[in-house]
């Protein structure tokens, strides 16, 4: 442990597993006190008590719909409360929806993926905010992804709403900057992880999975697959005070991909 968020107080959302989970075990080893979110409370709960064993007195859960307001309020306070502050907001929910053209999209596809994806994260920062602020220096992250910079067939949904995002966070990077509040707010942008997210993919390959992902680095000149971890390490610097003249940007980790 190197201390690196030593003092921060973090709340994670889709905190039970993939990007989630790697997030929170790197911030605790790097000194922060955490609180897990998730639709699934079994999961964030069991992962909670795993984590506590190392960690006593600095792990939390919390069953959390991030596309309901009431959630949002309920666990901001909640979660304030037990941790004593809060100080870095990790906005990692979300999902991919079904892979259609625009015209078999349908409606109810595209508003889920909407609420998921890019409304939670509103939610994240309005309810959020007034405590970042007290506890600044602060910083939100949102999880975005390769997507949201660059387009692919099929994927309508998922890749509007993570250019929402991308531009949303650069939104209210400005907003506090100028009101001199002290919270950064930046968001991150993934190629393929291996998370669950990479399942309809393997899928599509009729369950092969080396042949997935065979087909997924053809375009990546690391020629791999990303690790939960290659993720969870930038959202330790983004947490930190490393980062603390970082603001209103946004970043690839996506082995070379949008590099060519």
């Amino acid at each position: 442990m190197t201390d690196r968020v030593r003092g921060k107080c973090v709340l994670i959302t889709g905190a039970a597993g993939g990007l989630g989970q790697a997030m929170a075990l790197r911030l605790l080893e790097e000194g922060a006190t955490v609180a897990l979110t998730d639709l699934e409370s079994g999961a964030v709960e069991a992962l909670r008590d795993r984590l506590l064993a190392d960690h006593p007195g600095r792990v939390f859960a919390f069953t959390h719909d991030v596309a309901r307001e009431e959630d949002w309020v309920r666990v901001v306070s909640e979660a304030t409360e037990d941790m004593g502050g809060l100080s870095v907001l990790i906005n990692n929910a979300g999902i991919g929806g079904e892979l259609r053209y625009a015209e078999a999209d349908t409606l109810e596809n595209w508003r889920k993926v909407q609420a998921v994806n890019i409304e939670s994260i509103m939610l994240g920062c309005k309810h959020a905010m007034p405590h970042l602020r007290a506890s600044a220096p602060a910083s939100i992250i949102n999880i975005s992804s390769v997507a949201g910079l660059a387009a692919a067939p099929g994927m309508g949904a998922y890749n509007a709403t993570k250019a929402a995002v991308w531009m949303y966070t650069k939104t209210v990077a400005l907003e506090a900057a100028k009101q001199d509040w002290n919270v950064r707010c930046n968001s991150v942008h993934p190629v393929f992880i291996k998370t669950p997210i990479l399942d309809p993919f393997i899928a599509m390959a009729g369950g092969d999975e080396a042949k997935a992902h065979e087909r997924l680095t053809r375009g990546i000149p690391l020629k791999r697959i990303g690790e939960p971890d290659d993720v969870a390490w930038c959202v330790v610097y983004l947490a930190s005070d490393e980062s603390k003249f970082v603001t209103g940007s946004e970043f690839k980790i996506d082995g070379g991909m949008l590099a060519q």
